[in-house]
C-alpha cells in the first residue's frame, strides 16, 4: 500500500501512523505543502493521510497553498480510497466535504478522555474500540459534523472529536498517532498554546506525567489503521 501525508509544518508527521505503515510493508510518501510542493493525484496513492498543523483552514491568504491542498483533498475523497485527516487535516476534511470551522469554546491541549458514539461505535474502523479512552489533544478550532457524516466521538471540552463519512474518511480531531516525540515538538514549537495552563490546558508537566498511555495509544492506531486500510 502506499500511503501519501500531507505536512503543514515541519514538526507535525505521520507518528505512529508511520510505524504502523513500516511493520505493515507499507510505503509512506509525504508532500510538504508549508514548501510549496505540489499535491498528488489519487492515483499516486492508497490512502491519504492530512496531518495537522497551526494555522486555520480559513488562513488561505496568508497560507495560498490551503486552496489547492483542499482540491487535493476533494480529489482523495472523490476517488472512494481511504482518506485520514487528523486535527487540522479533520478540519479541512470537514469543509472539503461541506461542513464548517469555528473556534472551540475552550482551548483542547494535553491528555483528556474521548468519548464514542454508539453510532462511531458501529463503524468498522471503530470496531472493537473501547467506549472511552485517552488520547492526546492540541487544538483551538473545532469542526461541524458535515453532511452525510456519522458523529463517532466526542470529549468534555469539544462536541465533535470525530466524524465517518461512507465508512472510509475519517476525521479525527484528536492525536492517536502521537509519539513521546511527536509530544515534545508540539511542546517547543506551540510554547505560546500552554503559557497559561487551565482545566483544559496541561502543563508540559502533566503531558509527560501522561506519557504511560501512549502504548495504548499506539495500539489504537494499529487497530484502526488496519481496519481503515481495508475499507
Amino acid at each position: 500500500m502506499r500511503l501519501h501525508a500531507f505536512y503543514h509544518v515541519p514538526f507535525e508527521e505521520v507518528g505512529a501512523i508511520g510505524l504502523w505503515a513500516a511493520e505493515r510493508g507499507h510505503e509512506v510518501v509525504s508532500t510538504s505543502l508549508y514548501a510549496d510542493e505540489t499535491p498528488p493525484s489519487p492515483a499516486d496513492y492508497d490512502m491519504l493521510v492530512v496531518m495537522g498543523g497551526p494555522m486555520g483552514v480559513y488562513d488561505e491568504k496568508q497560507y495560498p497553498w490551503l486552496a489547492a491542498e483542499k482540491k487535493a483533498i476533494e480529489a482523495g475523497v472523490a476517488s472512494g480510497k481511504p482518506v485520514l485527516g487528523v486535527c487540522l487535516g479533520a478540519q479541512l476534511l470537514s469543509v472539503v466535504l461541506g461542513g464548517s470551522v469555528s473556534r472551540n469554546p475552550v482551548p483542547e491541549i494535553g491528555w483528556f478522555k474521548v468519548t464514542m458514539t454508539p453510532e462511531g461505535l458501529a463503524e468498522p474502523v471503530f470496531a472493537g474500540f473501547p467506549e472511552s479512552y485517552y488520547a492526546f489533544h492540541w487544538h483551538g478550532d473545532t469542526f461541524a459534523i458535515p453532511p452525510g457524516a456519522v458523529h463517532a466521538a466526542s470529549s468534555a471540552a469539544c462536541a465533535n472529536q470525530a466524524f465517518v463519512y461512507k465508512h472510509k474518511v475519517v476525521g479525527l480531531q484528536y492525536h492517536l498517532e502521537t509519539t513521546p516525540m511527536g509530544m515534545q515538538n508540539l511542546i517547543k514549537h506551540c510554547a505560546a498554546d500552554v503559557a497559561v495552563p487551565g482545566p483544559t490546558v496541561h502543563h508540559p508537566k502533566q503531558m509527560h506525567a501522561g506519557r504511560e498511555v501512549f502504548p495504548a495509544i499506539k495500539a489504537l492506531t494499529y487497530q484502526f489503521l488496519d481496519a481503515l486500510a481495508s475499507a
